[in-house]
């Protein structure tokens, strides 16, 4: 009896509560947006209302087609905000035009945030990915991402549509208890450095029900990220997840407790990377990866380490990476390979890898089993996987 009228009593007090914050609706038009318009300044006038309400607010862009330049919205604000977007929001296609900011819709020090509906948000990135010459000449021009979120707490980014970024389509910052749930990224294959979600110094972000089509990682996980979970996500096409790349600067920090599952890689250049550089001084660990229950159809790299990354050749290999890495296990891998090596361990020679375990890795090359290759790395082999050889000089 005693516990019937506890729960009798929490039921009161839930209802009560969820009276108390109902939501008031701030309709875009009341600022002047209407659809066929620049919406900017009435995004902005309707954040600004929405952040001073001492009760919930939802702010609504319905159907339509509509135009607009950088945002960026603060807080903190005095109550949760949920953003419901229903139209399609277009960036100009000039990258010029965004005026050299990072990031074409910004949100910054903001709790309790809710962005939802079926809307996307259109970057228009074809004329920035043809300028783009990033991995070549240091002094290359900015190119906005489509979203920055930073330091962003308890929020959730619904099945809204990132489309066509002209840099990455989401760039995560400093982030607390964050979750894309039903998220989309629609970017063609030849889209350069159009990364899908990107993370750095954030805890606990959940990405969960999402599919990524891009030119880049699908998702690429950098220094801090601590308790991330990555589950029932298809990549493609892409360069897979990855963590990294990690090491050029002593001010990192470690890569600790990512859990990756049911996920599917389709026609990827990778699978499940790691990726550090050689002869920099970065030494924050990586440890306590799970890769679990994974699907790879025609993945060109499927399981990859790789502690001499050194992309067009912007480093020297002359001393080993200085990032540990331990602790990994790939469990459930299955599917097909677009290479021979299917699982390619390449570790430091330096801080060797240690606790990595391949269970269950069951890949194939044109009907046959794909082999393994390691060097400073000793796997712990489970079940059906293959056993190390080592990489051809």
């Amino acid at each position: 009896m005693k516990s019937s009228i506890t729960t009798l009593v929490l039921f009161i007090l839930l209802a009560t509560s969820s009276g108390i914050v109902q939501s008031a609706d701030i309709p875009i038009s009341k600022f002047g947006g209407v659809p066929n318009s620049d919406i900017t300044q009435a995004l902005a006038n309707a954040w600004n209302e929405a952040c001073q309400s001492a009760t919930a607010s939802k702010i609504i862009i319905p159907s339509g087609q509509y135009r607009m330049k950088a945002v960026a919205v603060k807080g903190p604000c005095k109550a949760p905000i949920e953003l419901y977007v229903d139209g399609t929001i277009i960036a100009p296609p000039n990258p010029k035009d965004l005026n050299n900011e990072w990031q074409w819709v910004k949100f910054e020090y903001v709790d309790f945030l809710t962005i939802s509906g079926s809307g996307v948000f259109d970057g228009q990135g074809a004329t920035a990915w043809k300028q783009n010459d990033c991995g070549k000449n240091p002094n290359c021009a900015r190119l906005s991402m489509n979203f920055g979120f930073n330091f962003v707490k308890h929020s959730v980014v619904g099945s809204i549509t990132s489309k066509d970024s002209k840099n990455f389509n989401v760039d995560i910052l400093g982030c607390q208890n964050f979750t894309f749930d039903g998220f989309k990224i629609s970017n063609p294959g030849n889209s350069i450095n159009t990364d899908g979600i990107h993370m750095g110094r954030s805890t606990d972000v959940k990405i969960l029900n999402t599919n990524i089509a891009t030119g880049d990682d699908c998702i690429s996980i950098g220094d801090g990220s601590v308790q991330t979970t990555i589950s029932n996500v298809k990549c493609g096409p892409g360069h897979g997840i990855s963590v990294g790349s990690l090491g050029k600067f002593t001010t990192e920090l470690p890569v600790q407790d990512l859990t990756v599952k049911q996920v599917t890689f389709t026609n990827t250049d990778n699978g499940l990377r790691i990726k550090t550089w050689p002869s920099a001084p970065g030494t924050s660990p990586i440890s306590g990866l799970t890769y679990q229950d994974i699907t790879m159809i025609n993945v060109k790299n499927p399981i990859i380490i790789d502690q001499e990354y050194c992309p067009w050749n912007q480093c020297s290999k002359q001393s080993p990476s200085k990032i540990k890495i331990s602790n990994v296990t790939f469990k459930n891998i299955r599917g097909t390979s677009g290479t021979q090596e299917g699982v390619s361990l390449i570790c430091s020679s330096g801080v060797p890898c240690e606790g990595v375990v391949l269970s269950d890795v069951d890949l194939t090359f044109n009907g046959s089993p794909a082999t393994a290759v390691c060097r400073n790395a000793k796997p712990m082999i489970q079940g059906k996987s293959p056993k190390c050889t080592a990489p051809a000089a």
